[in-house]
């Protein structure tokens, strides 16, 4: 689990832009390539504010999807639930997202490029500080939606593909971030295995802190893994 590209988040069918959200498509006020002039071009003038509702609407569900699958599981989170709690209709939701996977495996990949666009934009800092933001990703709330998702993928044969595309991607990114933060020369033998283990470690942290908060003893780890990277990396 790590980062993605798409920063609108904008993957599966019902993105802004599709035709009758207020975005691009068939009903749009005006003529092509008029630039707004002529007949209809005060329509054309609305559908700025039509499309910031239709964003707003969409980061709203994707952002309460994110929370209900991360507190109630695959099986509680429903449409209806993502609906009610980003305060749309279920019609709203499915006119984004016209099915339960596009919203849920949308919500992950848009947050996780929230979460990997601000570890890209980290200052410079020592290697001890990026290991601890870097397990920071796997014990948060994203980790822990992003987990009950491919959980469900392995009994969905729905969700599966996607899920296993996304998760390939999720991997990638979150190693070029590592070896970025790290300041890690690859070519280096041993390197690339030491980036590796710690993004495994990291991922066992999260899981074990989906029963128990044990923040101390992770804090320790942490800190041992920080050293151990210092030194493994020079």
């Amino acid at each position: 689990m790590g980062v993605v590209t798409n920063r609108n988040g904008g993957t599966g069918p019902g993105s802004a832009g599709t035709p009758g959200d207020g975005g691009r498509g068939p009903g749009r006020a005006g003529t092509p390539g008029d630039g707004g002039t002529g007949p209809g071009s005060v329509g054309a003038t609305r559908d700025g504010p039509k499309q910031d509702r239709s964003r707003a609407t969409r980061l709203r569900l994707l952002e309460a999807a994110v929370s209900c699958l991360a507190e109630r599981g695959w099986a509680g989170s429903t449409v209806s639930a993502v609906a009610e709690r980003a305060g749309v209709s279920r019609g709203a939701a499915q006119h984004h997202f016209p099915t339960r996977e596009d919203l849920f495996t949308a919500a992950v990949e848009y947050v996780a490029e929230e979460r990997s666009t601000a570890l890209r934009t980290l200052p410079p800092q020592d290697r001890r500080t990026v290991v601890a933001a870097l397990v920071g990703l796997y014990t948060g709330p994203l980790f822990r939606a992003a987990l009950h998702l491919w959980v469900a993928a392995s009994n969905e044969p729905q969700l599966h593909a996607r899920v296993t595309e996304l998760e390939a991607r999720v991997g990638r990114e979150s190693h070029r971030i590592a070896v970025q933060l790290l300041r890690a020369d690859e070519s280096e033998p041993g390197v690339r295995e030491t980036v590796q283990g710690l993004l495994d470690m990291a991922r066992g942290l999260g899981l074990a802190n989906l029963l128990t908060d044990d923040g101390e003893r992770r804090e320790r780890v942490v800190a041992q893994w920080g050293a151990l990277v210092e030194r493994a990396l020079g």
